[in-house]
């Protein structure tokens, strides 16, 4: 892959003598900032475009970096409005932006190389076991929003030529309008979503699921909608069912 090659390339010259001014020394850095570093770059070379997000603050992590009184969204909302032109796989602004803004989170925006099927843990994980024993190929990169959703990354639906085939649906959901659609949620162009190793309010961490990181194929949204769909489905009979007497 060409953004592998590129990443490589970049990596060998910061580990060089002199370089590009990027290099620092080995014991100045934790063991966290290194693994931070590799998994947003990991996710570069992927051809996941990335951008710098806000992150939560406060002792309780309920308050946010920015500047909103009141945030609804804190840590999890991009830190600039051009977050869409900002976003970017370039590893040499990406490692400017950690080196600048070093308690940021990062999110990925949708809808031009990938897009993202976002669900309710639950579900998340039936539809996850039953793909890994009949057709693994037809799961890609998975990411956990702590214990409460799982993020399926797909190759992208991309934009159509004739606009009206972008038909409007509850699936098409915009980051503003998340607490609108608690159940199955598609994010594609104009939406975006947080990327390992972001940081959740709760103090939960944004993770790929083992086995599941951005080195694996994107694969057909479609089938995988239909297979999220109906694990969505059965979720909600359980919940009736268990419900129902009380």
């Amino acid at each position: 892959m060409a953004g592998k090659s590129r990443l490589s390339d970049w990596l060998r010259r910061r580990s060089g003598d002199g370089g590009d001014g990027l290099d620092e020394a080995p014991a100045a850095r934790s063991r966290d900032d290194l693994r931070r570093e590799d998994l947003l770059l990991s996710a570069a070379a992927a051809t996941f475009p990335l951008a710098p997000a806000a992150h939560p603050s406060g002792v309780s992590g309920f308050r946010c970096s920015c500047d909103r009184i009141g945030c609804p969204t804190p840590g999890m909302h991009p830190v600039s409005f051009a977050w869409a032109t900002q976003a970017t796989t370039d590893p040499e602004m990406i490692a400017n932006w950690l080196r600048t803004q070093p308690l940021a989170n990062f999110i990925t925006a949708t809808g031009s190389s990938h897009d993202v099927l976002d669900v309710p843990a639950t579900a998340g994980r039936i539809a996850l076991e039953r793909l890994e024993s009949e057709d693994a190929a037809a799961v890609g990169p998975v990411a956990s929003y702590g214990t409460d959703r799982l993020l399926f990354f797909t190759a992208t639906r991309g934009t159509p030529v004739d606009e009206d085939e972008w038909w409007p649906c509850e699936l098409d959901c915009h980051p503003e309008t998340l607490a609108e659609h608690p159940g199955l949620r598609w994010h594609c162009r104009g939406s975006y979503v947080l990327v390992p190793p972001s940081r959740l309010p709760s103090g939960a961490v944004v993770e790929w699921v083992p086995g599941h990181g951005p080195d694996r194929a994107l694969p057909d949204p479609l089938p995988l909608l239909e297979m999220l769909n109906d694990a969505s489905g059965q979720v909600d009979v359980e919940a009736e069912a268990v419900s129902w007497p009380l």
